[in-house]
């Protein structure tokens, strides 16, 4: 429960989602960058400086928080599924 609560609280300081935003695109928080683009931009093979230079208005910390999210999120998935 402590972990949902703790995940839920950085969610809501890291993500925005407001219909009157990017029609409701997942956005880092006072930006109006899509969470997304993140994650494109890291498929594709660019860094994360490169994402970084071309979004100025994202902080280093913002991104780096919302990997790390993605990574519990993703691990507590895997753990919830796992044989």
């Amino acid at each position: 429960m402590k972990s949902n609560e703790h995940t839920k609280k950085t969610i809501n300081n890291l993500i925005t989602c407001n219909a009157r935003i990017m029609s409701g695109t997942p956005v880092f928080k006072n930006t109006r960058v899509p969470i997304k683009n993140l994650i494109d931009y890291l498929e594709a093979g660019d860094s994360l400086d490169e994402f970084l230079e071309d979004f100025p208005s994202v902080s280093r910390a913002q991104a780096m928080q919302a990997l790390e999210l993605a990574k519990e999120m993703l691990l507590t998935q895997a753990y919830a599924y796992s044989d």
